[in-house]
């Protein structure tokens, strides 16, 4: 059977740094830290008070007040940047589209913990008396944001949702892949979004000592690949990209952004939160992602690195990408955006791809921000694109995003 092309038609961005794809982009090129400190809840009494929040998003300038009140936030994020990657495809106005066969592949790693905590709140402040909101449940689950895009747009395809912690919606990329590169859809929406800036989410990170606790230096606390790097930077936002059949988008003349030609998923089966120290996962998923692409490792021009900013975590994904490149890893451009948007959990995949997709159109790496000391126990000769972007021909494009629990995916997109 041979295998059906996958391009990309279609972008949607709420970010830390952008509320849409053109906003995020310019932030990126711009080096905007998205750090700042915490509005969403009173954040005085926690070991971090600071993280990468949207700014200026009402959900009520995109939806009914009182349908915005029965969706969670990660939800709302969800459907307003759906809505921009649907319109940027022209899903929503081409006649030709059967929705029997476009679907959505939704991703979450934490899914609705704010409407959790709220209701958990309620009940134990009360007598014991059960007094739940009756969209409790909807609005909480993870998959529920799947469902709302598809029931808005009449989506009757594959409809579900990824949960593998910060590998969410790269999962959710390489599914739906799956599915068109088989034929069974022309088109799938996917991506992901999170909503987790809560006091369960900061507190829960702060209690694992996942979390940056610079709140002296919040603006420049994301720091990949820097000595003094001491934690993450809790993101929230939304990534969403449309996918298509080559042939499906050629027929109707939709814009192609770049070509999804290979993925991999893998597993450390190491520790349920820190990365194997010589990075197997890492190294299994980059070369099978490479072979499924049918490329060799000098193809690359871009990895956009799961990079969080932790200590153990940004080696181990360094030392995979040296002995799978070899001397090739001298020159790559790598960079994290994790730097300047934080990290999203299940929606960074999702993000980053598309970083790395308007990588490969634009010819041009988005840098690391906030670097100042170097770390002894990183290569200095690598190029991780520090302070500014760099203007170079990017042929194709290669996302990691790893997941506590072991979870490694690997998405790799090529000028069409």
């Amino acid at each position: 059977m041979e295998l059906k092309r996958v391009v990309v038609t279609g972008l949607g961005a709420l970010t830390p740094i952008g509320n849409t794809v053109q906003d995020y982009w310019n932030g990126l090129c711009a080096g905007v830290s998205g750090a700042d400190a915490i509005t969403l809840f009173d954040a005085e009494k926690f070991k971090t008070r600071f993280a990468c929040e949207v700014k200026n998003f009402n959900p009520e300038d995109f939806m009914d007040k009182k349908e915005a009140r029965k969706i969670d936030r990660f939800s709302q994020l969800a459907i307003v940047t759906s809505d921009q990657a649907i319109a940027n495809a022209n899903l929503n106005t081409d006649s030709s589209i059967n929705k029997d066969r476009v679907g959505v592949i939704w991703a979450s790693g934490i899914g609705g913990i704010g409407t959790f905590y709220e209701e958990m709140k309620g009940f134990f402040a009360g007598d014991g008396t059960p007094r739940f909101n009756p969209f409790f449940i909807p609005k909480m689950i993870s998959d529920i944001a799947a469902g709302h895009i598809s029931m808005k747009y009449g989506f009757r395809g594959p409809n579900y949702c990824t949960v593998s912690a910060c590998a969410s919606s790269s999962h959710a990329l390489i599914d739906a892949s799956h599915f068109i590169r088989l034929g069974k859809a022309d088109v799938i929406v996917c991506g992901g979004s999170e909503a987790a800036i809560t006091p369960p989410g900061v507190g829960g990170f702060n209690a694992m000592k996942a979390l940056s606790e610079n709140n002296a230096n919040f603006k420049t606390a994301s720091r990949p690949f820097d000595k003094d790097r001491d934690g993450f930077v809790l993101g929230e936002g939304g990534g969403a990209i449309v996918l298509e059949e080559y042939e499906h988008a050629k027929k109707r003349g939709a814009t192609i952004y770049a070509e999804l030609v290979g993925s991999s998923c893998s597993a450390d089966a190491h520790h349920i939160t820190a990365p194997h120290p010589e990075g197997l996962g890492v190294i299994l998923v980059m070369n099978n992602a490479l072979q499924d692409a049918g490329l060799q490792p000098d193809a690359i021009d871009y990895i956009n690195v799961h990079g969080t900013s932790t200590p153990l975590g940004d080696i181990a994904e360094v030392t995979a990408i040296q002995k799978v490149f070899g001397d090739h890893a001298y020159n790559l451009n790598i960079s994290s955006t994790k730097s300047m948007t934080g990290h999203l959990l299940g929606a960074a995949g999702a993000v980053e791809a598309i970083a790395s997709i308007l990588a490969v159109q634009n010819d041009l790496v988005p840098p690391t921000i906030n670097h100042f000391t170097d770390d002894d126990k990183l290569d200095p000769k690598l190029n991780f694109t520090f302070h500014t972007p760099q203007k170079r021909i990017v042929r194709s494009a290669l996302s990691n995003t790893f997941g506590f629990g072991g979870h490694n995916a690997t998405v790799i997109f090529s000028k069409i």
